[in-house]
């Protein structure tokens, strides 16, 4: 039945469909936000490499407490965590 996946002619029906789907104007909006996002996530991945390297070869220095903070909804000030507690 699927012989061949997918065909030029069906990704030609798909781009139809999202254009009608989504409009012409909104799609370059679209690919400049995906865009946007990928470069942030690229960076972010590339500065927590850079930080484990830098992490794991640099000597262990005495950590400041970690501190939960409270999600958007809730009124509370942020809490230090029990590890953080327990640990000084």
């Amino acid at each position: 039945m699927l012989r061949n996946g997918l065909e030029p002619w069906h990704l030609l029906v798909v781009a139809i469909m999202i254009i009608l789907l989504f409009g012409s104007k909104k799609l370059p909006e679209a690919a400049r936000g995906l865009g946007k996002s990928m470069r942030i996530l690229k960076s972010e991945a590339k500065a927590m490499k850079e930080d484990g390297t830098a992490h794991s070869s640099a000597a262990p220095a005495e950590s400041a407490p970690h501190v939960v903070q409270s999600a958007p909804g809730k009124t509370t000030a942020a809490q230090p965590t029990a590890e953080s507690n327990t640990a000084h």
